[in-house]
């Protein structure tokens, strides 16, 4: 499942991954010393370094081998991941989302042949590891969330989230809000996830824009769901949805994206690697797509 945020303007493996720690508004670097914005200062934009000079399994498992940043100063757009999954009720397993798609994404090439983006040589881009999420406590990490992401957005960065299950959007878009108002969304997925509660409880995996309705962090003239399908537990399931005013696209560009996400991505149901390789591309896509990218 992937989302955009528009505004109304117009629209790992082992030490490798770092962690975001709120508390103190750094990334937690393990055992690798992570590039500090001293080190990149000389180069106008960060570069993925293509196959010729670095081959897909050397060096640290970033991003698309993008550097290791500590904080989002300075930067355009920045990957984030949040592993999280103790939102869902079922199949477990997108808390490794975020490794396995930053994997698979050494895999990417640094131009879109496609669209003629040149994401890389139009904006500064890294990668700023993981939040550093409450396993233990679903509200909790909704609070390490959103402050790790009013923290990123302040300094004028938009942010590309590696997931995780459905339930980070929600602490997402109230950081996103907080700057820009009630923003557009476009959502491309199997499930409308507008529940209101399950088992007495009001945050989850399915409940994500039921909330963000809720707290007006939506401008539900500007949302797009796309590709919803399934079985239901009733006969109309998206009689919430329609009268939230909806409305299918085709395409986004042009629009002010002020964020992106990207979730659901379980290893343990992925033993090819094909999805998180598709989630890697997808998110390329995504920064492509970002205001500001030349094109050829």
């Amino acid at each position: 499942m992937l989302r955009l945020l528009t505004s109304s303007c117009a629209r790992v493996l082992g030490s490798g991954v770092v962690t975001w720690r709120p508390s103190v508004g750094l990334l937690s670097p393990g055992h690798a010393r992570i590039r500090q914005a001293s080190d990149v200062s000389d180069a106008p934009h960060h570069q993925s370094p293509s196959a010729e000079s670095l081959v897909q399994l050397v060096g640290i498992c970033s991003m698309m081998h993008l550097p290791l940043r500590s904080s989002p100063d300075g930067l355009d757009a920045a990957f984030i991941g949040v592993p999280l999954d103790i939102g869902t009720s079922n199949r477990p397993g997108a808390r490794f989302g975020p490794r396995r798609i930053r994997e698979e994404s050494a895999m990417l090439g640094a131009v879109n042949p496609s669209t003629g983006a040149l994401p890389f040589q139009s904006l500064r881009v890294a990668d700023l590891g993981n939040v550093n999420v409450n396993l233990y406590n679903l509200q909790d990490s909704c609070r390490l969330i959103r402050e790790v992401y009013q923290n990123v957005l302040a300094a004028g960065c938009i942010p590309l989230t590696l997931g995780g299950d459905h339930t980070i959007t929600y602490p997402i878009l109230q950081a996103v809000a907080k700057k820009h108002g009630p923003v557009g969304l476009v959502h491309v997925g199997a499930h409308t996830n507008t529940a209101d509660k399950t088992l007495g409880e009001k945050v989850h995996h399915r409940t994500a824009f039921r909330r963000s309705v809720d707290e007006g962090l939506l401008d539900c003239k500007r949302v797009v769901q796309i590709g919803i399908r399934g079985s239901s537990v009733t006969l109309d399931p998206y009689r919430y949805s329609r009268s939230q005013a909806l409305e299918i696209i085709r395409g986004c560009q042009g629009l002010n994206v002020v964020g992106c996400d990207l979730v659901e991505v379980s290893p343990p149901y992925d033993l090819s690697g094909n999805t998180a390789l598709l989630a890697a591309n997808l998110l390329f896509e995504m920064l492509c797509a970002l205001p500001k990218v030349t094109t050829v």
